[in-house]
């Protein structure tokens, strides 16, 4: 069962992409910003939960090509 991605889900994504605490977060992999998102990612951030329905991932967790 497919989730479909709407262009609002790409864009809201877009914003924990370039969003300065996840990249942190997911270049980092340690220390207090990271545990703050991957605590807040789930539950409160709308852009967190686009990034993960868009890209299949957690917003604290390293991209594939990293």
């Amino acid at each position: 069962m497919a989730e479909n991605i709407t262009e609002k889900d790409r864009a809201m994504a877009a914003v924990c992409v370039n969003c300065p605490v996840c990249r942190h977060a997911r270049k980092t992999q340690r220390g207090l910003i990271y545990r703050f998102v991957r605590t807040v990612e789930g539950r409160l951030c709308p852009f967190c939960r686009a990034y993960e329905k868009v890209y299949g991932r957690k917003a604290h967790e390293r991209s594939p090509s990293k």
